[in-house]
């Protein structure tokens, strides 16, 4: 087995209007593709630089929780992107703290999935 890649990351969400609210309204994503009937299978994505961010609801037994794995975005004013957060009024899972190689922060969707906000010092890719 030879994987050449990370195809996607998704999140189950409970409401996919309410996810898309924030999704595309706080984070300002825009949808690459939308499938699905309200009241049955929905699946939103989001395609940022090489990989894809997508969110998802009406699998069995999918449910959202802050304690799986999450997607860290990069943004390139980490300053300005915690401001807006807070602005908006997202909960902060954990507020911003450095390390010796970035800046980060973890917020929470509309359904309780954390997400990290980041941003990396320069010299570290």
């Amino acid at each position: 087995m030879n994987i050449t890649e990370i195809a996607f990351s998704c999140y189950p969400v409970t409401d996919m209007t309410r996810a898309r609210a924030f999704y595309e309204g706080v984070l300002r994503l825009s949808p690459t593709m939308l499938v699905g009937e309200p009241g049955g299978m929905q699946w939103t994505e989001y395609d940022i630089a090489n990989g894809t961010l997508s969110i998802g609801t009406g699998a069995p037994d999918w449910v959202p929780t802050s304690s799986g794995c999450s997607v860290g975005l990069e943004v390139d004013d980490f300053e300005a992107a915690i401001s807006h957060l807070r602005e908006q009024g997202t909960t902060f899972h954990m507020e911003p703290f450095e390390t010796p190689v970035c800046q980060m922060a973890f917020i929470l969707d509309p359904d309780g999935n954390a997400i990290c906000i980041h941003r990396r010092k320069p010299g570290h890719s």
